[in-house]
């Protein structure tokens, strides 16, 4: 088992205050390639926990998932997305701006699940 402390070299807190735990995060390919394959190469640029993160963002995850799928504390795992995030290798958007990417809310879907909960 490897201490937390030591997967973040001594950080206890990220850098960014930004990242909630539904902030959506995505893999900018390209850059992500470059990275692991340098990685892979035998230049030591990634940890395996970076790696992972990495190959998991491929689709768009959230930080709780992230964190869920590493089997880290939440607190790690921003830390570990910050450094990613700062050498462009991860791009963070809050989930409003991803809704709106989408073409917005379905307000029929919403209003049909608010009115389904009241009838509960």
């Amino acid at each position: 088992m490897v201490r937390p402390y030591t997967i973040t070299r001594g950080r206890t807190a990220p850098e960014r205050d930004d990242l909630t735990l539904i902030t959506v995060l995505t893999t900018d390919e390209e850059e992500a390639d470059r990275a692991l394959a340098r990685s892979l190469g035998g230049v030591r640029a990634l940890q395996p926990e970076h790696r992972a993160i990495l190959y998991r963002c491929r689709r768009p995850a959230a930080v709780a998932e992230v964190a869920a799928g590493l089997d880290l504390p939440v607190s790690v795992t921003k830390i570990l997305l910050g450094d990613l995030v700062a050498q462009g290798l991860l791009r963070a958007r809050a989930p409003l701006s991803v809704a709106r990417a989408a073409g917005g809310a379905d307000l029929g879907l919403l209003t049909a699940v608010r009115e389904g909960l009241r009838r509960l």
